[in-house]
């Protein structure tokens, strides 16, 4: 199981040659890494700051992980979710699958991304040009994204 929830930086490349090291029945990797971006719910974002509660975010992760590699036959799977302030164009999350086939890690990277974006317990606070800061709240969107996922 391979969960981390951290404040430090994470390097991609690093993270995923880690987790396939050494393990030749993988036969395609899917990642996806999430950026802060200059825009979400208003414009002009700078940096957004992520809160969290230790010991249940990391329980969290876990169980969605779990949900993954129940569904899929994955060799490998990492999530990294960042908490703190972070700025614009830094990296947030982290998401890696490996299995023997192509379609299982597409397939299950989605998921774990849809599912930790409607049931990781994260808090989510954004700073803007001008000074302001607000709470974003869930989306419509993310819950229909997982809901396709079903359970």
């Amino acid at each position: 199981m391979a969960v981390r929830v951290q404040a430090e930086r994470f390097d991609t490349g690093v993270e995923i040659e880690a987790l396939v090291a050494g393990n030749f029945a993988i036969g395609g990797v899917t990642s996806f890494t999430g950026y802060v971006r200059d825009f979400s719910t208003e414009s002009g974002v700078v940096a957004i700051t992520l809160e969290h509660y230790p010991g249940m975010t990391e329980r969290m992760l876990e169980t969605i992980e779990a949900e993954a590699r129940q569904r899929w036959d994955l060799e490998a799977a990492l999530i990294i979710h960042r908490y703190g302030r972070m700025t614009v164009g830094e990296p947030i999350v982290l998401i890696v699958t490996a299995s023997s086939h192509r379609q299982a890690a597409f397939e299950s990277a989605e998921f774990l991304m849809d599912w930790l974006k409607t049931k990781a317990p994260f808090w989510k606070c954004e700073e803007t040009k001008d000074g302001s800061e607000h709470w974003v709240d869930a989306r419509e969107s993310d819950d229909a994204a997982a809901a396709r996922w079903g359970r």
